[in-house]
């Protein structure tokens, strides 16, 4: 019999249809309640983390520079200037960044040709030592051109952006940076790469030139509460860091921890260290940068890995710079240097504290 031809039997009969039990109808309830309610939170949370903890890398204007690439996690933003080949800031989103900027040359590039740095600010890749500065390049400064004066290209990737000078025609060298943010921490990671294209030319075979030559990133960095180096228990110096200006920093002071000191209004000075950290502090923010050093490896200034330099007034800011070892390249080697930089922010109190408590594993 049909179920039509049942159900008109039924009803015919005088009998209702069969209806669930209460029992059946509870153990449907707890069922959903059990199974298809969390199966619908776990597709929620699921869907809802797919946009969570992503890098978005986007180009766009920045202080009148046309091109810039910004990269946004949930927490941090870094900002890119491919015109004038620098990392222009590193920021807790929606505020102020450390990075020191010069609003004078906003929206400029550089002339190759000037005898006056352009002094941009943010971070960017020189090649150390700069004691053979003259003798690759016309003159001690500025910098050579394809590492500070030209402008780079850029590509953009997903959760990076790579940008890339033209070869140096001084030092022959072509200049990587791999730009890349965390998605879960405060943190922008900088792959430099320098790639040498020729050797040594013949004619200067028998001059003063090597193929020695090492990666060096400067970072320029607001006027601060105070900038602090780790003091290592076995510092090739004797006093846990180099002297390299005529008079050591203000403040300058060691203690069983840290070197600590502040920037001077008055004159410039500077300072290096076998340190692999370095850690700025402002007034809100905190920024520590990390580049380990390579146990054996020779370094250049007496063997800095790390340095420090103050500038006076009227422009305020202080370099925080990280050095590669130097190695001697022909054609077609590479070096490498990764820069970690992570924000930290202010818990109020003592900045040597903060400090401590930064650089604490």
């Amino acid at each position: 019999m049909s179920d039509e031809k049942e159900t008109a039997a039924s009803s015919a009969a005088g009998r209702r249809p069969a209806i669930p039990s209460t029992g059946r109808q509870l153990t449907t309830f707890v069922f959903a309640i059990l199974f298809i309610i969390p199966l619908g939170i776990l597709y929620r949370e699921f869907f809802a983390r797919q946009g969570a903890g992503k890098v978005e890398v986007r180009q766009g204007a920045y202080h009148g520079w046309t091109n810039a690439v910004f990269l946004s996690s949930d927490t941090v933003e870094a900002v890119v200037v491919p015109e004038i080949g620098r990392v222009m800031q590193f920021r807790f989103k929606d505020e102020e960044g450390p990075f020191f900027e010069n609003a004078e040359l906003f929206g400029k590039t550089a002339n190759p040709l000037a005898s006056e740095w352009a002094n941009f600010g943010g971070d960017k890749a020189w090649p150390s030592p700069q004691s053979d500065w003259p003798l690759w390049t016309p003159r001690a400064w500025p910098p050579p051109p394809a590492f500070d004066a030209l402008p780079m290209a850029a590509e953009l990737a997903e959760g990076r952006v790579l940008i890339h000078s033209a070869m140096d025609p001084l030092y022959n060298i072509l200049v990587e940076r791999t730009v890349r943010l965390s998605a879960e921490a405060p943190e922008m990671t900088i792959v430099t790469r320098f790639e040498k294209q020729a050797g040594v030319p013949a004619e200067a075979a028998s001059s003063q030139l090597t193929n020695s030559v090492g990666i060096w990133i400067v970072t320029q960095l607001k006027d601060p509460v105070g900038v602090y180096l780790p003091a290592p228990k076995t510092s090739l110096f004797l006093e846990g860091y180099n002297r390299q200006s005529e008079s050591l920093p203000a403040g300058l002071k060691r203690s069983e921890e840290l070197v600590s000191l502040t920037r001077d209004p008055a004159a410039s000075h500077k300072i290096g260290s076998d340190a692999s950290s370095l850690v700025w502090v402002g007034a809100k923010v905190a920024l520590r940068i990390d580049s380990p050093r390579s146990p054996g490896s020779v370094y250049p200034d007496q063997g800095s890995s790390a340095e420090v330099y103050t500038n006076p007034d009227p422009m305020g800011y202080v370099e925080l710079e990280m050095l590669a070892p130097l190695q001697s390249l022909r054609a077609g080697d590479v070096l490498f240097q990764t820069n970690r930089y992570t924000l930290f922010r202010r818990t109020g109190g003592d900045p040597e504290a903060e400090a401590q408590r930064i650089l604490r594993p």
